[in-house]
């Protein structure tokens, strides 16, 4: 009889066990997740690891989940196991939050019964990179080498070259993808990708070129970062290579990224009927296809084509305008001074396109309104403006002040800026050279040297000024002051007989 309750109290509660466990991968809310709690709680599993693991999962990762209770529920265990430390780790290197994944990463390391292994290194990596801390990502990245996962463990591999590409620090991101044996496609384009973020388009091809030699195919997102770069460049020939490889591989020549990246580096190049082949070409195109056309269109004071694809993407492609595409007509309106063309696409957006106009819209009129010389009216706009004005606004109305010579509102905008600059030395000295520039034209020229000297006692230098240009698809950069290319003499020389030439007399 003693034997039989024993089996029944033991069948009940694996009964019971099993129930819990279904309610727990049942759960699509909190409120759900919640009550499934408090029966853990009656039965007594709020103890077991594996149960209230379940619990944890669905609230740190789940779109509908609660991080904070996932911690709350952590706090309750005496002691987690690893996959419950993985968990609270990955989920909070993506969150708001990624300094606290190294919060658990640092009790992890103190357990006794284990310790971090791949998927941990993995995340806390990325937490490290989402929050730029160079030197604990560093040490992070000794612990991996000690435990000999950087040879053996691609996803550690890619958080460690993305880790060292968002800190900037490509030097050892272009290393420790050198020392990877096994490379894939994933790490190919963070590196390249990475160039390009920091303005090194030209290693960012070299990087393509080699992955191309090494007998890889690139997928979709090498081939739009690989055009990026060609884009940043200008380099033309490169980007038509590109584009002719493109067409040679079944599925590439509809990727709807690639076609809108081709847009771009036509444009970007000085193409536009490039670009426009490309963009009729596409057999499909989003919204991000539409703003790349008409900020190409723009660029190349093309305002009328540009605004006429308002009209275009909803009836060829059913696609409604959003902020972005709004915002490259208003570009192109400023690039091609079509002042009432761009007050009325601002006045009307919201009514029209059931988009309401953000900082970046208000801003574009505003450099329009300056560059018409409507200085009164882009200060009223700015006074109306419902979010407070930045740098790139006062920026606008200070090089509108040059244009007309306006020395008073020029001086306000210089103050409003340097509060804004945040102790930027670019922004610093671009006001300061601007309302010098604006004092020598008003003839004033106490002040503009005044202003001068005040630039050298504080030690503010200028960002020299930068050319490129592609020749038999090299691209040739040349910095102001800089001699150091490889035919400056013969470049020299040519400059000074181009000179020599100007300046005799035609009869």
């Amino acid at each position: 009889m003693q034997q039989r309750c024993m089996r029944q109290l033991v069948y009940s509660r694996i009964q019971a066990w099993k129930r819990c466990m279904s309610l727990a991968q049942c759960c699509t809310n909190m409120r759900e997740l919640k009550a499934t709690h408090s029966i853990f709680i009656t039965h007594g599993l709020h103890i077991n690891n594996f149960a209230i693991s379940k619990l944890i999962a669905f609230c740190a990762l789940s779109d509908s989940g609660n991080l904070r209770y996932a911690s709350l529920l952590f706090n309750q265990i005496q002691t987690p196991n690893s996959y419950i430390y993985n968990t609270l780790i990955r989920a909070h290197s993506t969150s708001s939050d990624p300094h606290l994944a190294m919060h658990y990463f640092r009790l992890m390391s103190k357990q006794s019964d284990f310790g971090p292994d791949n998927f941990t290194f993995h995340f806390v990596i990325l937490a490290c990179a989402n929050c730029s801390w160079l030197f604990p990502g560093k040490q992070i990245h000794s612990r991996v080498v000690k435990n000999g996962l950087v040879l053996v463990d691609a996803h550690v591999q890619t958080a460690l070259v993305r880790f060292y590409v968002d800190c900037k620090v490509l030097g050892d991101a272009q290393m420790v993808f050198d020392e990877i044996p096994d490379r894939d496609l994933i790490q190919w384009n963070v590196l390249m990708n990475g160039y390009v973020k920091c303005g090194l388009a030209s290693e960012a091809l070299t990087v393509f070129r080699n992955m191309l030699v090494c007998g890889f195919e690139p997928d979709d997102f090498c081939v739009a970062t690989g055009l990026a770069a060609c884009a940043h460049l200008g380099a033309l020939c490169q980007g038509k290579w590109i584009h002719e490889y493109v067409k040679k591989r079944k599925g590439l020549n509809s990727d709807v990224f690639i076609g809108t990246a081709l847009v771009d580096m036509y444009a970007k190049c000085g193409c536009i009927d490039l670009a426009v082949e490309a963009f009729e070409g596409m057999p499909k195109r989003n919204v991000v296809s539409w703003s790349a056309m008409i900020g190409a269109f723009g660029v190349h004071g093309y305002a009328t084509e540009a605004s006429f694809c308002l009209e275009r993407m909803q009836v060829d492609d059913g696609i409604r305008p959003d902020a972005i595409a709004i915002l490259a007509v208003l570009m192109a309106c400023t690039h091609a001074g079509l002042l009432e063309k761009g007050k009325n696409l601002l006045h009307n957006m919201k009514a029209q396109y059931g988009v309401v106009p953000k900082y970046e819209h208000y801003s574009c009129v505003i450099d329009l309104l300056c560059k018409a010389g409507q200085l009164s009216e882009a200060i009223e706009l700015i006074r109306r403006m419902p979010m407070k004005p930045r740098a790139s606004v006062w920026g606008a109305l200070l090089s509108g002040c040059r244009i007309q010579n306006n020395v008073d509102l020029a001086e306000i905008a210089v103050e409003q800026l340097l509060q804004l600059a945040n102790y930027d030395r670019g922004e610093e000295v671009g006001a300061y050279v601007q309302l010098s520039n604006i004092y020598l034209g008003a003839r004033r020229s106490e002040d503009a040297i005044r202003i001068r000297k005040m630039i050298g006692e504080r030690g503010i230098k200028k960002a020299p000024g930068c050319s490129m240009i592609e020749v038999d698809g090299k691209v040739n950069e040349f910095v102001s002051g800089d001699v150091s290319h490889s035919h400056c003499m013969q470049i020299c020389t040519m400059l000074d007989l181009i000179s020599a030439n100007s300046v005799q007399d035609p009869f």
